[in-house]
């Protein structure tokens, strides 16, 4: 053994008895669902995208804060990205599949120097369903029951153990509440962007309802 291999993170002490027994039900289970958990895991990442593009589109029609924090959203998944690639890197944990020999994971277990902890596809789900919830809570809400599924699978196909998920969460949320909560501070952009050229992609924002003829907007009861 190398002094390399030595330095890298053992993680099989935490819940590495959970990660077996999770593993345990993926290979027990009907076919057909770890095929739908597999094709998930696979291409779930796409739906966060679509989510992203449908919140852009009820945008249009909301207020500047609303559509700065949904143009943001996908900043804000890449910052989150880099910063957990930066804890992989200090952390070097074995993935379980390789530390505890398991081979009959849905997955191929990765080669060595892919890193386990914490989760990318975590980071990314939760990092997306938070920067959308502070945008569009209906469409937030969505990206957050995503998220959970997307975490939980990873555990299932075998790649990362549960305490991996559980911190990638951690980060997805940590970088991107702020960053969500600060991109809002751009609406005055957007709203300038609204009269000018880019007013057909941003929208016309909540358009105000038209008064009575003969009475003026904003006027009082008799």
């Amino acid at each position: 053994m190398t002094p390399h291999e030595l330095a890298v993170y053992d993680g099989s002490g935490i819940d590495g008895g959970l990660y077996r027994l999770v593993v345990g039900w993926a290979e027990a289970a009907p076919h057909w669902f770890n095929r739908l958990v597999e094709l998930w895991t696979l291409l779930g990442l796409g739906v966060f995208a679509l989510l992203m593009l449908a919140a852009w589109w009820r945008a249009r029609g909301a207020g500047p804060a609303v559509m700065a924090r949904v143009l943001a959203s996908p900043l804000v998944v890449l910052v989150a990205y880099a910063v957990n690639s930066g804890i992989k890197g200090l952390v070097e944990e074995v993935r379980p599949c390789a530390q505890l020999r398991v081979h009959d994971t849905l997955e191929a277990c990765p080669g060595p120097g892919d890193w386990s902890f914490p989760s990318n596809h975590t980071v990314i789900a939760v990092a997306a369903a938070a920067a959308l919830w502070f945008a569009d809570r209906r469409i937030g809400a969505v990206a957050a029951v995503a998220a959970v599924l997307m975490g939980a699978s990873r555990v299932w196909v075998g790649v990362h153990y549960p305490h991996d998920v559980l911190a990638g969460a951690l980060v997805g949320l940590a970088v991107a509440v702020p960053l969500a909560l600060v991109a809002g501070a751009a609406g005055p952009l957007v709203d300038r962007a609204r009269t000018g050229p880019l007013r057909p992609l941003l929208g016309a924002g909540p358009q105000s309802v038209a008064a009575p003829a003969g009475r003026p907007v904003g006027a009082g009861r008799d």
